[in-house]
């Protein structure tokens, strides 16, 4: 599965390299900033990973902090890769990148089934039912990529885990029409049988509950060198956030989350009779 790689997790070791070179040469980033001639902002980003940096760049940064690594060369080069997913030309706002360098996945969705259990049809339906008007071109395009994205779900080479939390609201979405949602959710029990698979439900009656500001993603890598990250979508974008106090709080909502939901086994009997019900 290595096609399902990505350039994120690069990205971000560079620069957190490039940030204790630059502490190690006891620059502030305002200082090194000007002296190799970039705004604070792009430096910034670049540390921050979430900038490409170029090997021309790379080497005149090695250069100030007096601190050559032929190492950061070839991470640098791979990093500026592209991923599998941008040879269908879609603006996926950073996230199937960092999916594809995650080994868990902590998803908490509000109104739909999450994008990793969705089929065909009911994947289709949301992107054609979007606030954005897309060519049938592009509707297909983005399902593919969604599709592709399951691969590693059902794939035991895949290396990906997933744990979701679905509120009971978007079980009764006819979202595609009847046969689509109830074809929608037995595909999500028989997923949820998976052993890298946990789906659970928050039920209506619980009311009032800490994920109501809004759903959210808590993504985790192979490599304890790399933190967890959050990732958050709205209409007019999406944001990272890395800050550890900042994501160990999504974390705790996650946790509190999953105490209040229903078992595993207890949701699908729940998904299984809204199925039915439709």
């Amino acid at each position: 599965m290595s096609e399902q790689r990505g350039p994120i997790l690069l990205k971000r070791r560079l620069g957190r390299r490039l940030r204790e070179l630059r502490e190690e040469a006891r620059l502030t980033l305002a200082e090194a900033a000007a002296r190799l001639e970039f705004s604070p902002s792009k430096l910034s980003r670049m540390e921050k990973g979430l900038q490409l940096v170029t090997v021309h760049e790379l080497r005149s940064m090695m250069d100030l902090y007096d601190g050559f690594d032929p190492d950061l060369l070839d991470l640098a080069r791979k990093a500026r890769e592209k991923g599998w997913w941008r040879v269908y030309g879609l603006d996926d706002k950073g996230y199937v990148a960092i999916e594809a360098d995650a080994c868990t996945v902590r998803d908490v969705q509000l109104v739909y089934i999450p994008g990793l259990l969705q089929t065909e049809d009911y994947a289709r339906a949301i992107f054609a039912g979007s606030w954005q008007r897309r060519s049938e071109d592009v509707i297909d395009k983005w399902v593919s990529v969604r599709m592709i994205r399951q691969r590693r779900l059902v794939d035991p080479a895949g290396g990906l885990e997933l744990a979701a939390i679905v509120d009971e609201a978007s079980l009764r979405k006819p979202i595609g029409g009847r046969e689509v949602m109830s074809a929608q959710l037995e595909h999500m029990v028989e997923l949820a049988g998976l052993p890298n698979i946990t789906v659970q439900v928050l039920p209506t009656r619980i009311g009032l509950h800490s994920g109501m500001a809004g759903a959210f993603t808590v993504l985790s890598f192979p490599d304890d060198e790399d933190p967890d990250l959050v990732y958050l979508d709205y209409p007019g974008g999406s944001v990272h956030i890395e800050k550890d106090v900042e994501v160990s709080a999504c974390r705790l909502v996650f946790d509190n989350l999953r105490s209040k939901a229903l078992t595993p086994g207890e949701s699908a009997s729940l998904v299984e009779r809204v199925a039915r019900e439709l």
